[in-house]
C-alpha cells in the first residue's frame, strides 16, 4: 500500500513538471511570435514540443504573404503605367520616340551615388574652399551605423512599417545596419530596394538577424553564423570582416534570448558574444550592434565589460536622450498593460590595439515618428552612431 502511495506521488510529480514546462514553452512561444498561448499549444503540440521546429512552421504559415498585397498593388502600378504609356497621345509618341516608363513608386533605393565632393581646383579664396573640402574629408571617414529591431514578426502594418525603415536609410545613409527580427520576406521587401547595399543573414527561415553594407564604403570579406548552443528562441551570433577605409572591423549582431525569466540563458550568450570580441584579432576593430535584451544587473553578473570593450552610450556620456530604445510609454506599437523603459538595444566596441584606433563620435535614436499608417517603424526606436576612424 505505502508503495503504491510513493509511485502515485512521483508520477503527480513528474506530471506537474511536464505540465511546468511545457506552460513555459507556450509562455515562450506566444511572447515570441506574438501570438496567443491556444495557439502555442497547438503548434507546439504538433512539433513534439520541439520549440524550434514549432517556430518554423508557425513563421511558414503565417509570414509568407506578409507582402502580398504591397506586391500586389506595385503590380497594378506598373501595368497601369504602361497602359497609359502605350495610349498615350504625346506627341512624342506620334513622332515614334518611345517614352521613358517611371513608376509612381520608387523600385529601389539606390544609394551608390556619392555626394559630389568640393573641387580642389586653385582658388585665389582658397582658404575658405579648403576648410570646406577638410569638413568633407573629415565626415567621408567617419564609420555610420544603424541598429534596429524591425519587429518582422508583427504583422500589422508590416510593409508600410518596412517602407519607414527604407525611408530612414534614405535620411541617414548608414555605412552599416545591424537588423534584428527579421523574416524572409522583409529581407526579400528590402533587397528588392536598398539595391546598394549587400546583405548578410543569419538564417533563411524563422526569425533572424542581418547585416547590410553599403557597397561602395564597406568590402565583406567573410561572414560567420556561432550558434548558441541551449538557445531555445532560434538566437545565434552573427559575425561579418570587413574592410573600410583600408581598416580591418569585425561586425557583430545578435538578439539575446527574451524575456525576464531567461536570465540565465541571456548571461550565456553574452559571455560567448564576449568572448569572440576579445578573440579577434588584434589589428581589427569590434563593433557589436543588437537587441540585447539586457538588463545592468545582469552585465554586473557576467563580471562587466572585458578589458578594452566600452558600451558606446556609456562612453558617449551617458545621455539621457537615448537612453530608452524599449519604451512602452513612448511607443505604442504594443498594447501592454505597464509602463516599460529599457536599454535593450546596446554597442559594443573594441578598438583595434595596433594601428588607428576608431572612437566612438555620436549617438542618436531614430524611429521616433509615427508613419502614416498611426504606427512606428518598430516597437523599439533604432539607434543611428558614427565613429571616428
Amino acid at each position: 500500500m505505502c508503495n503504491t502511495v510513493m509511485s502515485g506521488n512521483h508520477t503527480d510529480q513528474q506530471m506537474s513538471a511536464l505540465e511546468e514546462t511545457r506552460t513555459s514553452l507556450c509562455d515562450q512561444f506566444a511572447s515570441i511570435s506574438g501570438s496567443d498561448s491556444a495557439v502555442a499549444q497547438c503548434y507546439l503540440a504538433e512539433n513534439e514540443w520541439d520549440m524550434e521546429r514549432a517556430l518554423n512552421s508557425f513563421f511558414e504559415a503565417h509570414m509568407d504573404s506578409v507582402f502580398d498585397v504591397e506586391e500586389a498593388e506595385e503590380t497594378k502600378a506598373v501595368s497601369g503605367n504602361k497602359r497609359k504609356e502605350v495610349n498615350s497621345s504625346d506627341p512624342a509618341d506620334a513622332s515614334g520616340t518611345k517614352k521613358k516608363f517611371k513608376a509612381d513608386k520608387m523600385d529601389c533605393i539606390d544609394l551608390t551615388a556619392e555626394e559630389p565632393t568640393c573641387s580642389s581646383s586653385v582658388n585665389p579664396q582658397g582658404s575658405q574652399a579648403e576648410g570646406v573640402v577638410t569638413e568633407s574629408n573629415a565626415e567621408d571617414s567617419k564609420l555610420s551605423l544603424i541598429s534596429w529591431n524591425v519587429d518582422g514578426l508583427d504583422t500589422l502594418s508590416l510593409a508600410e512599417r518596412a517602407r519607414g525603415l527604407c525611408s530612414y536609410l534614405v535620411l541617414y545613409t548608414p555605412d552599416v545596419v545591424f537588423l534584428q527580427e527579421l523574416i524572409p520576406s522583409y529581407i526579400q521587401y528590402l533587397k528588392k530596394r536598398a539595391v546598394s547595399y549587400l546583405f548578410v543573414e543569419g538564417s533563411d527561415d524563422g526569425y533572424f538577424t542581418g547585416i547590410m553594407l553599403k557597397k561602395s564604403r564597406v568590402k565583406l570579406l567573410e561572414s560567420e553564423i556561432i550558434c548558441y548552443p541551449t538557445t531555445q528562441m532560434l538566437r545565434n551570433l552573427l559575425v561579418a570582416q570587413v574592410t573600410f577605409s583600408g581598416q580591418k572591423l569585425y561586425l557583430m549582431t545578435s538578439h539575446l534570448e527574451s524575456c525576464k525569466n531567461q536570465s540565465e540563458e541571456r548571461m550565456k550568450q553574452l559571455r560567448l558574444v564576449f568572448q569572440k570580441m576579445t578573440e579577434a584579432p588584434e589589428d581589427a576593430t569590434v563593433i557589436f550592434a543588437g537587441d540585447t535584451n539586457l538588463r545592468d544587473s545582469e552585465v554586473v553578473k557576467v563580471g562587466g565589460l572585458p578589458p578594452g570593450v566600452c558600451d558606446v552610450w556609456e562612453q558617449l556620456g551617458k545621455q539621457e536622450h537615448c537612453r530608452y530604445t524599449w519604451d512602452t510609454k513612448a511607443n505604442s506599437n504594443k498594447t501592454v498593460p505597464y509602463i516599460s523603459r529599457c536599454r535593450f538595444d546596446r554597442i559594443f566596441l573594441r578598438s583595434a590595439k595596433t594601428g588607428p584606433r576608431v572612437t566612438p563620435d555620436h549617438m542618436v535614436l531614430v524611429g521616433m515618428e509615427k508613419l502614416d499608417c498611426g504606427r512606428y517603424t518598430s516597437d523599439h526606436w533604432g539607434i543611428y552612431c558614427t565613429f571616428k576612424t
